[in-house]
């Protein structure tokens, strides 16, 4: 059975084989779908504030 990862930023599903897992030093671990989602958590984006992520729909009231 291939695991199933969420994107750390987004929201959205990974497919088996793509994106991107960053450790950090403390042993956290994020999983990024695209490059667009990692640059965004690198500039301390808070994913409820931005509006295409599921957090952000969310807040809204989208979803």
């Amino acid at each position: 059975m291939v695991e199933q990862y969420i994107c750390s930023f987004c929201g959205g599903p990974l497919e088996p084989g793509t994106g991107k897992m960053f450790v950090r030093r403390d042993g956290t671990i994020y999983y990024f779908c695209s490059s667009k989602c990692q640059k965004n958590y690198r500039l301390g984006r808070v994913p409820r504030r931005v509006q295409w992520t599921t957090a952000g729909r969310r807040a809204r009231g989208k979803e």
